[in-house]
C-alpha cells in the first residue's frame, strides 16, 4: 500500500506543479480550478490503467527482468522530472477546452509508463490507478488553490520531489526482486 501511495504522490507532482502555475498566473475560477483537477484525475488515472495492461500482457514474456524495465522506466521518469520543467509548456498558456485535454495527456504520459510497473509491485493494481486518480484529483485542485495564494514559486520543488519518490521505488523494486533487500 505505502509504494502505490508513493507512486500516486510521485506521479501527481507534475500534474500539481502545471495546477500551481496555473492558479498563479491565470487565477481560474472555481469552476476552472474543478476542470483542471478532474482532467489531471481522470488521466492520471486512465494512462496506468493502460500500462498496466500493457505490462500484465508483456510479462509472460519478460518476467525475468521485469524488476530491471520497472527500474530503468522509474528511474528514467525520475530522472526527466528532476531535469525540471516537464510541464513547463502545460503551464505557459490557461488552460481550458482542447488546451487542457492535451494538457491531461501531456501530464499523464509517464503514468502510462509507470503503469507498465504495476504488475511488479505488491499492490493490487486497480487500487493503484484509483489512489493515482484520487490523489492527483486533490493534489491538482490544491495546486490551483495554493498558486491562486501563493505563486508558482513552488511548481520547480514539486516536479523534483517527484523525480525523487520515481527513483527511489525503482531502486526499492529493483532491490527487493534482485534479493538485495
Amino acid at each position: 500500500m505505502i509504494e502505490a501511495l508513493l507512486l500516486a504522490f510521485a506521479l501527481a507532482m507534475d500534474a500539481f506543479a502545471v495546477a500551481l502555475t496555473q492558479g498563479a498566473k491565470f487565477r481560474p475560477s472555481a469552476r476552472g480550478g474543478l476542470a483542471i483537477a478532474l482532467t489531471f484525475g481522470v488521466f492520471q488515472a486512465l494512462m496506468p490503467l493502460a500500462g498496466w495492461v500493457i505490462g500484465a500482457v508483456a510479462l509472460i514474456y519478460v518476467e525475468a527482468v521485469d524488476h530491471w524495465i520497472a527500474f530503468g522506466l522509474l528511474a528514467f521518469l525520475g530522472a526527466r522530472m528532476l531535469g525540471g520543467h516537464v510541464g513547463e509548456e502545460e503551464a505557459s498558456r490557461a488552460l481550458t477546452g482542447r488546451a487542457l485535454l492535451l494538457a491531461g495527456v501531456a501530464t499523464s504520459i509517464d503514468a502510462l509508463a509507470a503503469g507498465i510497473t504495476l504488475p511488479t509491485l505488491e499492490v493490487a493494481p486497480p487500487l493503484a490507478v484509483a489512489l493515482i486518480g484520487i490523489i492527483t484529483f486533490t493534489m491538482s485542485g490544491a495546486g490551483v488553490l495554493a498558486g491562486r495564494i501563493a505563486g508558482d514559486r513552488w511548481g520547480e520543488w514539486a516536479e523534483r520531489a517527484g523525480g525523487v519518490i520515481l527513483i527511489g521505488l525503482g531502486c526499492k523494486i529493483l532491490a527487493e526482486h534482485s534479493g538485495w533487500l
